[in-house]
Order: C-alpha cells, then structure tokens, then sequence
C-alpha cells in the first residue's frame, strides 16, 4: 500500500516512536517488532479487507428472521483480525496483550480502514473491553473484557434512542433492580432493562460466540420514576447470550431482540441495527426454569455506580471518535490514491499555450493541468495532515499511561482539547477530499466502476458517527477550551509557539510560523470575544465555524511540524516523498489556513443571523 512509507515516516522521523521502547512498559519491543506488526497488518488487510470492499458495500447484511446473513469474506476478515492479536494489542501481557504503544496500535489498524472501512475491524468491540478494564469489577474484567480481547465475544455500545438521538439526558430505557441473590450476582448488581436503542452498529451478527452490549439505562426512583438529565443515567453489561463464571455460554438467550437493520448510505458491510431490550421476544426465566429472577426484561450488570454511567461511557465515546477520525482520515487517502493513480493514466486535453488547442498534438496525462493538480495536492494535504493528528493523539495517549505525572496530566488535558478535533476535522475535509477524487475521475468518478464513490457514501457516516459535527463544535467552546480555567488551551499554545521558534530561523519556513503565530492570536480573540458577554447562547450561536477555524489552525500547526521533520530527515529535500510532504504544508498554509478570517469574523462578532431567523421565514 502506498501508505506504509508515510506511517514509517511520522510515527519514526516525526513521533520518534521507538523512543518509548525506554519506558518499562514497552521494553520488550523495538523497532523491529513495531514494524513486524505493521507487516502483518498490512498484508492482512491486502488478502482479506481490500478485495471484498465492493462485495460487501453491495451485498448487504441482511435477516433471514432467524440471524443476520453477512458475507463469507467479512466472516474471514474477522477471524484474521482476531487471530492477528490486534484486539488486545496495547492490554498487558497477562491478558493475553502485546503492551504495544497505542500510536503503534492506531497505525497498524489504519490500513484496515484503508482497505475496506466497509467490513469494519474491531474498534468497538476493543473500545468496549478498554472500558470495563477501567470501571469494571474483577469478574467483569476476566468474563466479559478478556473473551472480547480473544474475539470470541464482540462488543457494542448502546446508547441513542428513537426519540432521543444524541439527547442522552431523554433516554427512557429503565433498569429495575433484580433483587435475586444468584451466584451470577457476582459478576455485578443485576438488573432487568427494557426499552429501545437505535443505530446500534455490530448489534446483531454470527461473527463471535456472543455480543457484548454496553447500555445506557436510567434506575428509577423509589416512587418509580425516571431520574430527569444525566444524572440519573447508569451504565450496565447486557450479553446477548447469557454467560457464567468462568466465561462459558449458559445456553440461555437474554432478552434482546432485533428490531431492524438500517439500511444505510455508506459503511453497508457492517450492521446497524435497532434493538429492543426486555420485548419478551426470549423471556430469559421461561427459558431458564426460573434462576435469573423475578422479573420480566433483560438481564444487565451494573458497571461502576448508579448514576454514573454517562462517565464510564465517555471513556469509550472518547477512544471512539480518535477511531472514527482515523476512518474518515484513511477514507480520504483511499480516494487520493485512486484519483491520483486515474490522474497520472487517464490522458484528456492539451498543454495550454502556444498550439493547445491543436488536435493533431497528443494528449496530456490530467494530472499535468494545475486544477487537477489543485485538487490532488488539496487531498493530499487533507489526508496525510489528519494522519498526522491522528497519530499525535494516540501519541499522546501513550504519554498519558506511561510518561511522569506531569507530562501525563498534559497529555491528559491536551486530549481532552484535541478530540474534538481529531473526530470532525477529518470527518469534514476528508470527506471533501472524497470529493475532489470523484471530481478528478469526472463522470466516471460517480459510477461504480470506480470505487470513489463508495469512498464519498462511507465516508458521510463519519460526520454523524460519535457525536454529529455540531455536538463537536459546542463541545470544543462550550465546554472543552474552558475547562480548568482554559489551561488545555494554553498548553496547546504553548506547544505551538515552541515549534514556531524552532521554525522560525528557517527562510523556508519562517512565513508559515509567521502565518500560524497570527491564526493563533486570531483564534484566542475569537474565543474570549465569543465569552465576552457570558451568554451560551451568542457564544455556541457558531461553534462549528468556531470549530473549522480551530481545526485549521492546529492542522497548519501539524503540518509545520511535518515539514520540520522532514527538513531534518532530508534537508536538501533530495526524495520525491519529501517534496511532496513540503508541498502539502506549502499548500495548507497557502490555500487553508486563510480560510479562518471569514470564520472567525461570525465567531468574534456573535452574529446571531443563524438563531434569530425566525421559523416561518425559513
């Protein structure tokens, strides 16, 4: 794949990966076993992703009343991920993990998202096991979590509503306590839940022995009602088959059912589904003869404590939209990939000038006309800059777990400021990057004999997945360049001005610190104005062009570093590759980052023409 030569180049000339094999946790590895990983993913994802992306975009999951039918090949696929180790790649050696940084973990599961986003791999299932390794019981830890870091059990997250959507605080699935003292009851405080969850993606399949559901579900109070907000949200473990101590089936159904399958625009490989919790479809004590309960609904276990659920969610959410950010990202390179191999075959058009018009002269190849051109280099910049990010992130993730209390806390905090980030930016501009591919291809570009198209429909999904792109943006002013008195703010500011100075002695790139010193300034005006009357509603009236603003300043930050990097690596810029990675940054900062004023002119103004305009004049 083209892609290997820059994941070598920014988790080792620019992350300087290898460095945390210095770290206790990572001693075991090097180099070479980082690459090793690398290969087998990329071959894998080479034999058994790419050649079914179309198959499975075409042949779409469906229910035979019975089961849910996938491919053969997305049943292969995910039998070799699961062998290949990947879902327990960073977990501790103990529970059957590798102890591999993140970032190498995020790189390598970059080219099955490269491949074939479509099958899909194992980001939620991974997700959900990260999650109870955090707030679960022992048990829970060893019956749930470690069956889906082997792949016999997959993972879910439930959390939308038909009625609700992304208004968690609306949720209206209940948990009543079960009150049995079984031996089960050690795997956590039981409950029995009903209610109705929706676009539930991997909710139902024959891929793994079991599917592990994590559901957000209110407890009632003593008079039976539903705590208002999301203080009264819980978080509990619904198996769909239920399990016992030691992690075997028990040959009981739990009482989650199938509702539907959505029938979406792109990622049609994987399913989505609508589910109903406690229907009575498989009443689980007339199956049983009556161990699990006194009550009707699904079985559940309480993770963590009542009322907390949105909390331990949010440590899944979070991991979540890093990995749909990296989907939207290698969504985007896929389709420069193609559109760059059409643009440097497909020969249209005459040099212009002097006899261009001339049809006795022999065409040119497309890429040789500057506006394809333009659209290459505008793809290319967007893909490889939202890797880049992507890769810092997880980067920041390992200094989280395993760098000293400061350093972790920064990271810590830095995160928290770049996810938002790191979910939308690239779900925006990759998705134009999709764009350009099939405007590269022409009219062939949105026919199916080409797969660019597919591209642009997956990648859609992306700027919904995890929290929709608005969510994003008053997350990022509201509350996340806020939070601690605005220090995770400061702290990427900072980080910013040191590669500034360290740019700044360099002719070449002296005009793009320049230029990214005054993006900065720009954007701290923007947010202290947008406060400045202590109002949400003028202040979140434009945070999403808060947010593109944003997000463009730290990807001209990025893409400063990569030059940087590669300066250093190759200075007189000798490879083809180091061209091109200094011709993206030279197009971000020319052609992007001027983008912000008209964004931030909205933002520092609180212009309120978006939600002022009355209803009807719509």
């Amino acid at each position: 794949m083209k892609l290997r030569p820059t994941l070598d180049f920014l988790l080792n000339d620019w992350l300087k990966t290898t460095d945390l094999t210095q770290r206790a946790r990572f001693s075991d590895h090097s180099r070479d076993t980082f690459d090793a990983v690398l290969d087998t993913c990329e071959r894998i994802a080479r034999e058994k992703f790419a050649p079914f992306n179309r198959l499975v975009d075409v042949q779409e999951p469906h229910f035979d009343g019975e089961k849910v039918i996938l491919p053969q090949a997305t049943q292969d696929a995910a039998k070799a991920y699961a062998e290949s180790g990947m879902l327990s790649a960073s977990q501790d050696f103990e529970m059957g993990g590798m102890q591999l940084p993140y970032s190498v973990e995020a790189a390598a599961n970059s080219f099955f998202a490269c491949a074939s986003v479509s099958i899909g791999s194992g980001m939620l299932t991974t997700g959900n096991a990260n999650l109870l390794m955090v707030h679960g019981t022992a048990l829970q830890k060893e019956v749930f979590a470690k069956n889906e870091f082997n792949g016999r059990f997959s993972g879910t997250m439930c959390l939308s509503e038909p009625q609700a959507g992304s208004s968690l605080s609306d949720i209206t699935t209940r948990a009543v306590p079960d009150g049995a003292d079984f031996e089960s009851e050690a795997l956590g405080a039981r409950y029995r839940l009903k209610g109705n969850k929706m676009w539930i993606s991997s909710g139902e399949h024959e891929l793994s022995e079991n599917i592990i559901h994590l559901v957000l579900a209110k407890i009632p109070d003593a008079n039976g009602a539903l705590v208002p907000g999301t203080r009264g949200i819980s978080l509990f473990i619904v198996p769909k088959k239920l399990v016992g101590l030691d992690g075997q089936l028990t040959g009981v159904r739990n009482d989650v059912a199938l509702a539907g399958l959505n029938h979406k625009l792109g990622w049609r490989g994987t399913t989505n589904t609508l589910l109903n919790f406690g229907e009575g479809k498989y009443p689980v004590d007339a199956q049983s003869g009556g161990p699990y309960g006194n009550g009707a609904g699904a079985v559940g276990y309480l993770v963590g404590k009542p009322g907390d659920g949105l909390r331990c969610m949010f440590h899944m959410m979070n991991e979540a939209r890093i990995g749909v950010g990296i989907a939207a990202t290698m969504l985007g390179l896929a389709g420069y990939y193609a559109s760059l191999d059409y643009a440097k075959n497909r020969p249209q058009g005459r040099p212009m000038g002097s006899g261009g018009k001339d049809p006795s002269q022999p065409q040119v190849r497309i890429i040789e006309h500057s506006d394809v051109r333009r659209m290459l280099l505008a793809q290319k910049s967007y893909g490889e800059g939202a890797l880049a990010l992507a890769l810092y992130c997880a980067r920041l993730v390992d200094e989280q777990h395993t760098a000293d209390a400061a350093a972790a806390d920064e990271a810590r905090l830095l995160l928290e400021v770049l996810t938002p980030i790191a979910k939308s930016w690239p779900s925006e501009w990759c998705l134009e990057a999709n764009s350009l591919a099939i405007q590269v291809h022409g009219g062939y570009g949105y026919t199916r004999d080409f797969p660019v198209e597919q591209y642009w429909r997956d990648n859609r999904l992306n700027m919904i997945h995890e929290g929709a792109h608005g969510i994003q943006g008053m997350d990022l002013l509201g509350r996340k360049v806020l939070m601690e008195n605005g220090r995770g703010m400061q702290l990427l500011a900072a980080r910013m001005q040191v590669t500034m100075a360290r740019a700044a002695p360099n002719a070449l790139l002296a005009p793009y610190a320049d230029a990214l010193g005054k993006a900065l300034a720009k954007v701290g005006a923007a947010t202290q104005a947008a406060w400045s009357t202590g109002a949400p509603t003028e202040a979140l009236a434009n945070a999403v062009p808060y947010m593109q603003a944003f997000g463009h300043t730290v990807l001209a930050w990025v893409w400063l570093e990569v030059a940087l990097a590669t300066l250093e690596s190759d200075p007189s810029q000798a490879q083809s590759a180091s061209q091109g990675r200094m011709g993206a940054a030279r197009f971000f900062f020319h052609y992007e980052l001027p983008k912000i004023g008209a964004w931030l002119n909205v933002v520092q103004s609180r212009d309120m023409t978006c939600a002022t305009l009355p209803e009807d004049a719509f």
